[in-house]
């Protein structure tokens, strides 16, 4: 008998053993057709063993993605650390944002790293050389105005998204000064005390309006400090005029002449409310070296990489995508040309393989693609299709060259510019449905994240190898996440639930001259308590369960989390935006919903509702199967019966950041949105008082 090993299990199997002389090539009578038929089937195979998907390899067992800390389950650490000593940076010589830039720009030099374009033209690309050169530029000059190259610096930025923004926050790196960015959704008061609280004298702007909202607070004598503005684009002489009567100078970007420096590291402030939240370069390596570690073997960020930028500068997603994908290793960023409204045409244009995205932007194209198959048979297709793919997916292949792909994706693929590789998305939970879907359909990586400002973004991110979905990933290796009792809400650490808190090289250092907010956010152990309530899975991955900031009581002492609730109404097919309202006064919720204009008509039509949009929207009638529908999917998602909204107002404008209902990240502005719809509050509540 003959003994072979079978590969990987290394166990013994056994087969007969033969007389090898009872055997000769004469004794064989194949015909020359077999033959070939013989050679063509070993080819096949040879190419099918060669070519056949790969499962990717995970860096660590997908069923233990953490480990608990000195033993307590409760808290919890990456399972790709040695120990329990943290990571805190990837590459010995980037520990800084301006080091990070550095090692791009010697990995890529004259290559290309930003772009823009005007309206129905190709992207333009200035190089990465032609970057630091205006940065040094830009910094030089910001001295020569009177800026001190120190972290107690503090410029402001006040721009969308723009090659000048990164341009601008380079040249602050470059000499040790601190970026407070600014966007005009703040409102007056919101501004005049970030401005005040950080003592700002300088802000760079990108158009002649925000500057003249700035000369308006410094005419009301409620911003002493400011006196210098740079502006990205040409200005009027009125402009200019207006400042020097209140004693502001006004200047171009391309005055600025240069003079030597150096770089140091730097305080990064950034307030997205009036508080400034203060974030080193410390904060920034560590934060970005993790994720760098998770995706070391799986995936490699490429010189010809290119990113989309389109969600706020402002924030740290943003800002954390381009330094992680992007700068850091020689890749390229294309910015949108400001208009949300032409996102998919620059997209297409662009075809990004580096998709950065908030759930609400997924919920659009999954409600889109769904929208877009109206017969029983293509429905039909499209769902085996998927349940094919995700059949792969579970088995760790991820591809977007199989024949589903070839037959059913690759339209939707294309209208993504048909080259993505990488997708993350952060800010919000997303549908565990929603993200499987689209794992399928688009064929590439896609990530979920979780984490806030206060800890520079993220604190756990999805395993590559886990395209399981209902988690955000397990801590990344700089931090320590750990889960606390909250009684009130009936929710304790011993059971694996509680409030989530973070603990390492990448939480923030507190709130610029707020020690009072600071106490709150930061114990006096470290922990940064975050307001949202996990709970540890089996697998040792984190799931984002409720929120503690946002909850409140009903007349009955029922507490309730709107935005729980929220995410599971946005999955009804004739919803885009939900919100959620309630009052310890009120025994029952009630609901502001926004339709979808792209489904809604079509919705109502196919149940026997005729009219436009807005029509529909006043209908009665159409109210109510909207109602029911949402409860419907309430109920299968596990709603208890006082979570249901028993009313709802049915709006035909979406919430926005221009009409001032969202926030830059695109969360709801609870405070402004109850406000706005006070009167239709009223009287629902009335109506089911009566």
């Amino acid at each position: 008998m003959l003994q072979i090993f079978s590969y990987g299990t290394m166990k013994p199997f056994l087969v007969p053993s033969f007389p090898l002389s009872s055997f000769s090539l004469s004794s064989l009578s194949l015909s020359p057709s077999s033959l070939l038929g013989i050679g063509a089937l070993a080819s096949l195979t040879a190419y099918w063993l060669v070519t056949r998907p790969r499962p990717m390899r995970p860096p660590c067992d997908l069923q233990a993605q953490s480990i608990a800390v000195e033993g307590e389950p409760n808290c919890r650490r990456s399972a790709l650390l040695k120990d329990d000593s943290l990571l805190e940076f990837y590459y010995d010589d980037t520990r800084t944002v301006y080091d990070m830039f550095q090692r791009g720009l010697r990995i890529a030099g004259s290559g290309q790293c930003l772009g823009f374009r005007k309206p129905g033209q190709p992207y333009q690309w200035i190089s990465y050389t032609e970057v630091a050169e205006q940065a040094q530029v830009l910094g030089s000059g910001l001295l020569a105005k009177g800026c001190q190259p120190n972290p107690q610096q503090f410029v402001g930025i006040f721009a969308q998204n723009r090659p000048e923004w990164i341009i601008s926050e380079l040249a602050c790196y470059t000499y040790s000064m601190a970026v407070v960015p600014l966007y005009d959704t703040l409102g007056l008061e919101a501004m005049v005390h970030i401005l005040s609280l950080a003592e700002i004298s300088l802000v760079i702007c990108d158009r002649e309006e925000k500057a003249s909202s700035l000369l308006d607070n410094k005419e009301k004598g409620i911003t002493p400090t400011l006196s210098c503005l740079v502006l990205f684009s040409d200005f009027s002489d009125a402009l200019e005029e207006r400042a020097k009567k209140c004693g502001v100078e006004v200047l171009h970007l391309s005055h600025f002449l240069c003079c030597a420096g150096h770089c140091s590291n730097v305080l990064f402030i950034y307030p997205g409310k009036p508080k400034g939240a203060m974030i080193t370069h410390g904060n920034i390596a560590s934060n970005t070296s993790s994720v760098i570690k998770i995706l070391e073997g799986s995936f490699v960020i490429q010189q010809e990489d290119v990113s989309i930028s389109y969600l706020p500068l402002a924030h740290m997603f943003e800002r954390m995508i381009q330094v992680v994908s992007m700068f850091c290793h020689g890749a390229r960023v294309g910015f949108y040309q400001g208009d949300i409204s032409l996102l998919m045409d620059d997209i297409k244009t662009l075809k990004p393989t580096f998709f950065p995205v908030v759930p609400r932007l997924l919920n659009r194209i999954y409600d889109k693609i769904q929208g877009s198959v109206t017969s029983p048979l293509r429905r039909a297709l499209l769902h085996y299709a998927v349940r094919r793919k995700q059949a792969e997916l579970s088995s760790g292949v991820v591809r977007n060259n199989s024949l589903w792909d070839k037959l059913v994706f690759n339209r939707i693929q294309a209208s993504l510019g048909g080259n993505l590789r990488f997708i993350l998305t952060a800010s919000a939970p997303i549908s565990p449905t929603v993200l499987s879907f689209l794992r399928a359909t688009l064929g590439c990586l896609i990530f979920e994240g979780y984490g806030q400002t206060e800890c520079t973004a993220g604190c756990t991110f999805s395993m590559p190898g886990d395209w399981s979905a209902g988690h955000v990933g397990a801590p990344l290796p700089c931090a320590m996440v750990k889960l606390v009792d909250i009684p009130d809400m009936n929710y304790y650490a011993k059971n694996g639930e509680g409030e989530i808190c973070i603990r390492g090289h990448s939480v923030f250092r507190g709130y610029l001259k707020d020690p009072e907010r600071t106490t709150e956010a930061l114990d006096s152990d470290g922990w940064l308590h975050s307001g949202d309530v996990g709970q540890w899975l089996p697998n040792g991955t984190l799931r984002i369960i409720d929120r503690k900031k946002h909850i409140f009581k009903l007349a009955q002492g029922e507490y309730i989390a709107p935005e729980k609730i929220e995410n599971v109404y946005m999955r009804c097919v004739p919803v885009l935006q939900a919100f959620v309202h309630g009052d310890s006064l009120q025994a029952h919720l009630i609901g502001i919903v926004v339709p979808d204009p792209e489904v809604f008509v079509d919705w109502a039509k196919e149940r026997g509702f005729m009219g436009s949009y807005e029509e529909l929207c006043q209908n009665p009638d159409v109210k109510k199967a909207v109602l029911e529908d949402m409860t419907a999917v309430g109920k299968e998602a596990g709603l208890k019966s006082f979570e249901q909204v028993k009313d709802l107002h049915l709006h035909p404008e979406m919430f926005s950041i221009a009409n001032g209902l969202l926030t830059p990240t695109l969360k709801s502005r609870r405070i402004d949105i109850r406000r706005v719809f006070q009167e239709q509050i009223s009287r629902m509540y009335s109506k089911t008082a009566t």
